[in-house]
This record gives C-alpha cells, structure tokens and sequence, in this order.
C-alpha cells in the first residue's frame, strides 16, 4: 500500500513519505473570519477532511491543523463604523464557519489557532529573517517591516515564476519599500486603528502580516518541518509561495508536500461580489440535506474545478438516494444472517483512493457495489448481498456520506427510515403470504394501503421489490 498525491511544487504525482513513520502532520489554511462562509469554504475543508479520514483509514496517526486568521486588513476595515468589535465580529464569524463544517460531517482539526495567539511567534521568525539579511525594518519611521524578496534565490519556487515577472505586492502601502514586490512581515500601526489591533514589537507598535500568521502557526503546532501543507488553489500565490519563503530562509524545512484543491464556480463564473453570484454556506445548506451537500462537494477530483447549476443538488439526491435506498433494503434483510468476513473497502476503491485521491473512480465503484447489492436483492442471494452491503457501508463511512451515521439526525436526516423500512418489509411479507394461501383480496388490500402511502412495489422472479414513490 503506497499513497500517492499530487505535490504542487514538484507538479507530479509522488509517493507520500512520513517524515515520522506512521504520522502524517498536516497544515491547512483555513478562513479569514471576515464575513460569511460560503460554498467554497465548505468545498476546501471538506477535501482535507477527506484526505484526513482515507490516510487513518491506511493506518497513519494524522495531526491536522487548521487556522483561523482573526487580524486581518479586511476584519478591520468591516469592523469599521460599526458598533461591534472588529474581534467580537471575528469571533461571531468563526462560529458560523464552526457550525457550517459541523453541519457536513467535517471532523474537527486537531488544533484550530487563532493568529492572534501567536504573535511572539511571529516576531521570533521575523527577528531571524532580519538576522539572515532577508527582511528589513523600514527606515521611515513607520514601524514596518517587510521581506527582501531579491535576497531570496528560491522565491518563486512554489509557483515556477520568475521574480522579475511577479505583480507587486499589494498586501500593505508601500511606504519605505526597497522594492514594489517585498511584502510585508510586520505593519506599523496607522491612524485611526483601534487599540485593542495593536501589539508591542522590537518595531514598534503594529500587527503582523498575513503570510507571517501562518509560519508562526504551523511550526508552533508541527515544527520547523512537517509533511503536508494544504489550501485552496487560489493561496498558491502569494500566500503560499510568501510561507515558503519565509519559513526556509528563516532556516525551516517547512512542508514537504503541497496540496492544492480546486475552486468552486456558478454557472461557469468565478463568484465575486460584483457579479452578485456569491453562494452563502447557510443557504447552501438550506437547499438540501447536508449528507447530499456533502455528496455534492466532494463528488469532484479534489483539484478540479466544481461547477454549481440549478441542477447540480438534484443530480447529486439522485445519486445519494440510490446508496441510501439499497443500505435501508439490504439492512433487514440482513438480521440475523451472520457473514463470515466482514471485508473492508474494496480492491478498487482502495486503488483509486490511494490514487491521489481519486474520488469520482471510487464513487463509481460504490455505486456498482449496490447495482451488486441490488441484484443480490433481486436473487435473494444472502451472501453476496451481505458482501455488497458491507462494502457499501465501509466506503460511505471512509467518504463521511453514511447514511446511517447519528449525525445526520440532526442535520436533516428523517430518524424514521430504518422504522418505515422494517414495516415495509413486514407487510411485503404479509402479501406474499396472502398470495401464497390465495387469499388475493388481503395481498390486494396490502398492495393498495402500500401505494396510498406512496411505496411502489413490483413482482419480480426473485421475489417482490419495493421502493418509494
């Protein structure tokens, strides 16, 4: 067995090598609390915890870490002439993130810091860049202090650019710049900015940088070294090729491996604020059962793209009922019928999974295991339908998407269906007695109050199927 993922500075697929033998640390850019989640939020914590789930599934300890960035440009400016607090805001917004990743089945992080908890952090990386000659404190009184991007070789590694080629840093004014593309470690307080965004420093008085929060982080929780750096594609520059080049030239190893997962579009556009097309995660998760949200969001290849259209939920219910549908038919047929190996997941699914994660192969075969499930309903074959119904079962909970799990009872998911399978079932059973004993006005009469109820049954060869309406 051998894990294989796309690493994004090699651009190759490669084998995943702990750097600790049986442990995979894993780093994951999380949310700017500056307002709302939306969909692709949910979209790019759901793969990690994806990732997550499969690498314990292979028998790897995972330490995943995910931050929430509560000082940022952007909390300050919407805290801004308003009577709530920019970190009171940040706090109400990281909640509502929170309670989003909860409602899907996303599994907590093992630690989830704020980067307002790791300021000393920050200065104690800052302070070794200006000791290598690779940052600089600005020489206008501001307090300001920014990386050399020229004294760095390797800047650009991460994104295969050429620096000379690279847009201007536009992350802080550019007061007491020596060059438009260094960015900034450490920002100088400025005027008008509340009290409580302020923090001491060998500087002055500021606050950190963005890319800074996230190199004090991850080597706070995993060390100057650790295996796998995670986010969206849109953070591979300047965010991530800004971490990396300031955790190695502050003498880190940092991440071996970079992961990247796609975007989510609305009908075939980007979403931006100025086209109106922005998908709120409550909303979202109003439309539909979270299971089949989930179903939705990480039906994809992890790095591609998810294009959302009216349809895109119906198709993915579709899909979602034909699994939930045969696990609820299969389970009381079942009681009773020991199996002598209770197998795990397939050959195959394993396969694809290993596979850089290749989900849509493993989906597809999920759903020829039930097409098999079903045909071993049909056929009354006990034994393949016992394989095929525990296979199901050990891939839908390796997907997080098992349609039995407890959580999804308070996400929307009707507690009744296991009950209404097993009434059905009993009067399926009455009226195949009935027929048998040629009482035909009793199986009629079971047949009818099962279609007043909106069960359809049909007479087959193997036996009689049922299903809903």
């Amino acid at each position: 067995m051998t894990v294989r993922l796309y690493d994004s500075r090699a651009a190759a697929v490669v084998d995943l090598v702990p750097l600790v033998d049986g442990h995979v640390s894993v780093y994951v850019c999380g949310p700017t609390v500056q307002s709302s989640p939306h969909i692709g939020h949910l979209r790019s914590a759901l793969v990690y915890d994806v990732w997550r789930r499969w690498l314990t599934y292979r028998g790897y300890s995972v330490t995943l870490v995910r931050n929430v960035t509560d000082i940022d440009d952007k909390v300050l400016d919407l805290a801004a002439g308003t009577d709530e607090a920019w970190f009171a805001r940040a706090y109400r917004v990281e909640l509502e993130f929170t309670a989003a990743y909860r409602a899907l089945g996303i599994l907590p992080p093992t630690y989830e810091p704020r980067a307002t908890a790791s300021v000393p952090q920050m200065h104690e990386i800052i302070e070794r860049l200006i000791e290598r000659g690779h940052a600089y404190a600005a020489q206008d009184g501001s307090g300001d202090v920014y990386f050399d991007t020229g004294s760095w070789e390797s800047y650009g590694a991460l994104t295969r650019q050429r620096r000379e080629d690279m847009v201007d840093a536009a992350d802080a004014d550019p007061r007491g710049k020596r060059d438009p593309r260094d960015f900034a470690l450490w920002k100088g307080r400025k005027t008008g900015e509340p009290d409580t965004a302020v923090w001491d420093s060998p500087w002055g008085p500021g606050r950190p940088g963005w890319h800074i929060e996230c190199s004090a982080m991850s080597r706070r929780y995993l060390g100057p070294a650790f295996d796998i750096h995670g986010g969206g594609l849109d953070l591979r520059f300047p965010h991530h090729e800004n971490e990396l080049a300031q955790s190695t030239a502050a003498g880190d190893p940092f991440a071996t491996y970079w992961l990247h997962n796609g975007l989510v579009t609305v009908d075939g556009q980007k979403m931006s604020k100025s086209l109106g097309n922005s998908i709120f995660a409550a909303d979202f998760l109003g439309s539909a059962r979270p299971e089949v949200v989930r179903y939705f969001l990480g039906a994809a290849h992890y790095r591609s793209s998810i294009d959302h259209h009216a349809g895109s939920l119906a198709e993915a219910e579709a899909a979602y009922d034909r699994i939930e549908g045969f696990l609820t038919r299969a389970e009381p047929r079942l009681e009773g019928i020991p199996l002598r190996d209770a197998p795990a997941v397939p050959e195959t699914f394993a396969a694809a999974m290993d596979d850089d994660l290749s989900v849509p192969q493993a989906l597809a075969v999920l759903h020829e295991t039930v097409r098999a499930g079903n045909a071993a309903l049909d056929a009354d074959d006990a034994e393949a339908l016992g394989l095929a119904y525990h296979q199901v079962a050990a891939m839908v909970e390796v997907l997080g998407i098992d349609p039995r799990a407890a959580h999804w009872s308070s996400g929307g998911q009707d507690p009744s269906a296991a009950p209404l399978a097993a009434l059905v079932e009993r009067l399926v059973q009455e009226r195949a007695d009935a027929r048998a004993a040629r009482d035909f006005a009793t199986a009629d009469r079971v047949r009818d109050d099962l279609a007043a109820a909106g069960i359809t049954i049909e007479d087959t060869a193997a036996g009689t199927r049922w299903s809903i309406a």
